[in-house]
């Protein structure tokens, strides 16, 4: 898996790891896929019903949609009992998304604060290397 840019609107600072840009139902969505790699949205709908209390099929697949609509999975329409159905997979691994939403987050305050935002980041890492 390659490292995707994932390209970010709304951060959340209180929260931790992808719930940081993510919607809980999302980030459910992903940590079921991740392992399995690639899979229907009924297979995704049955891990996330065994997991949550209530959560439709219809929800998990528009869950899944604008996941693919932001680029964080891909899909492929297979073929089979019932007809024609798409299968998702991750673009990239947890820590290939972790990085990338660090990456696109300096990036954003690089193209914000310029030289303010390089002169922190260069003051903080030159710290914490003098601390080790």
């Amino acid at each position: 898996m390659s490292i995707a840019m994932v390209t970010i609107n709304k951060l959340r600072f209180e929260k931790k790891g992808a719930e940081s840009m993510l919607s809980p139902l999302e980030c459910d969505a992903l940590n079921v896929l991740w392992p399995l790699k690639e899979a229907r949205v009924r297979e995704i709908h049955k891990k996330l019903k065994a997991q949550r209390k209530k959560v439709a099929l219809t929800s998990v697949a528009v869950i899944l949609d604008r996941l693919h609509s932001k680029g964080i999975v891909a899909r492929k329409v297979g073929t089979g009992r019932g007809g024609e159905h798409y299968v998702y997979s991750p673009v990239t691994s947890r820590e290939g998304f972790e990085k990338s939403v660090v990456e696109c987050t300096v990036n954003k305050l690089i193209d914000s604060f310029g030289p303010v935002a390089v002169s922190y980041f260069n003051e903080r890492f030159s710290t914490e290397k003098e601390k080790r």
